[in-house]
């Protein structure tokens, strides 16, 4: 809820950011950029870490570096500080995120799984929801840097937690050293893709910087992958690298993600820019998306314990594309079907991935399922505005939000390739 409150609430503060701190719009945006680069990078290395090292280790750390470099931002005297911050809170949001995976795991049993899934999946899309309302009421009450000192108090908090309750500790189940080059090959690829695509936008998928930027995550991911196949301690086990349920759980997250975030820019625009509503007033159009995606995620439980992964992800899946296609009518109907869809989604990706992960790798397939949740959203707004570059006014949402329940509509092929029953999770090794 931290991070996904943190990620949200800054849009609607930068206007209010960017006057006080005399920025240009290009620094202002790299406030997001910067942060959005370094989660994306580190997610699948502060998994691997937290297999080896101890989940609760690295949530402690990692939240206590987000409520540092909170305090730091709002102390920040100019916007270099505050972009350079805003990587560094990037750095540790990594850190703590596939650890809350992890330790969900380590606490429930697999019978109980589903359920602590489905209250983590509704309390991120109410923090989401909650950001822009929050920051809007911070900024004109106080200003903002009120809102990064809000994250001090909570994250330590958090952190007070984490030491009072107590899990089982996974031992280290292998022998060698994690060397730094998988890791450092593996961020430099990830942050080059998210990069390049968070240059689509304005400077369309064949402009020169945005193309190098892909050969270059091309070229590094493929270094990468020869590092790992000779490494004494890969960064991505083998084990988990031929988990078909794994692939296949993140590979539904990322083009289900890629389409419903495209779709949200998309729908963003039409209704402001084109049906001339008020942010307020849009705002208040896309509720219903929030409502049904805390409300669903115990029926996608229920679902799911019911009917399997493979047809409550079809399901799911299937309500996304319907969601995504009606949003050019710009009704609340589409947004709650959109929102009922992605929360059947997560709700079954999620437990798929944490239920099914080898024992001993939970950490490392959270951080898995959390960049495809990171490079996702990038994925779907390039394709957004790839797909309405040269359009008519009239046909500036229709284009986009067809390509994008194209987008989403892959997610059906990895659906099928996800357990037709819920299978139990192998039990994690109890320390010595």
């Amino acid at each position: 809820m931290l991070v996904a409150l943190d990620g949200t609430v800054l849009v609607v503060v930068q206007p209010a950011l960017r006057r006080d701190l005399g920025a240009g719009v290009a620094q202002v945006q790299w406030t997001s950029t910067a942060y959005l680069l370094a989660v994306a990078a580190f997610l699948v290395v502060a998994g691997r870490l937290g297999d080896r090292y101890g989940h609760t280790r690295l949530l402690l750390t990692g939240v206590l570096g987000f409520a540092a470099a909170s305090a730091g931002i709002a102390l920040a005297p100019g916007i270099g500080w505050v972009v350079a911050l805003r990587a560094v809170q990037g750095v540790f949001g990594a850190l703590l995120q596939p650890a809350t995976l992890a330790l969900l795991r380590l606490s429930y049993p697999p019978e109980r799984l589903g359920r602590a899934v489905a209250v983590r999946t509704g309390a991120i899309g109410a923090a989401a929801a909650a950001g822009p309302l929050l920051g809007g009421v911070l900024v004109a009450l106080l200003d903002w840097r009120a809102v990064f000192l809000l994250n001090v108090p909570a994250a330590l908090l958090i952190a007070a937690l984490a030491l009072a309750v107590r899990v089982p500790a996974p031992e280290p189940r292998e022998p060698g050293r994690l060397g730094p080059a998988g890791p450092v090959l593996l961020a430099a690829a990830l942050a080059s893709a998210v990069h390049a695509l968070a240059g689509v936008p304005q400077d369309g998928w064949t402009a020169a910087p945005v193309l190098l930027g892909f050969a270059a995550a091309a070229g590094l991911g493929a270094l990468f992958v020869r590092g790992e196949r000779r490494a004494e301690l890969p960064l991505v086990p083998p084990a988990v690298a031929r988990s078909r349920p794994v692939a296949a759980a993140v590979a539904l997250l990322l083009a289900v993600s890629a389409g419903m975030f495209g779709a949200l820019f998309t729908a963003t625009f039409l209704l402001q820019d084109v049906r001339g509503l008020s942010p307020l007033a849009t705002g208040i159009r896309v509720l219903p998306l929030t409502a049904l995606m805390v409300a669903g995620s115990p029926v996608a439980v229920a679902a799911l314990r019911r009917y399997g992964p493979r047809r409550t992800a079809l399901a799911g899946t299937a309500l996304v594309v319907l969601g995504i296609a009606g949003l050019g009518g710009g009704g609340g109907a589409a947004f709650g079907v959109l929102g009922a869809g992605f929360a059947a989604v997560m709700v079954t990706a999620t437990g798929t991935v944490v239920g099914d992960a080898p024992a001993g790798y939970a950490g490392v397939v959270g951080g898995l399922k959390q960049t495809a949740m990171n490079v996702g959203p990038s994925l779907g707004i390039a394709v957004a505005a790839g797909a309405g570059a040269g359009a008519s006014a009239a046909g500036a949402a229709g284009r986009p939000l067809a390509a994008l329940a194209c987008v989403a509509a892959l997610g059906l092929a990895a659906a099928l390739l996800l357990p037709d029953r819920t299978r139990a999770a192998a039990p994690e090794p109890e320390p010595a």
